[in-house]
């Protein structure tokens, strides 16, 4: 089985959103790959979000 045809941009991209390692995300099956695509796209955009930057808290929320 060959690599993923994907940019490196892109792998270390979905590597951190689906919590794959990399070399796991190169070497599975495409199809595979689309059915992890299309389950974080049904996720809210809020989620996704969420996970790769924590929002910053203010002041007032600590009182």
């Amino acid at each position: 089985m060959k690599p993923l045809q994907i940019s490196p941009e892109t792998a270390i991209t979905l590597s951190k959103q689906l919590g794959v390692p990399l070399e796991h995300l190169m070497h599975m099956p495409q199809h595979i790959l689309l059915q992890k695509i299309a389950e974080l796209s049904k996720k809210p955009a809020s989620e996704t979000t969420e996970d790769s930057a924590p929002a910053p808290s203010s002041e007032k929320d600590k009182q």
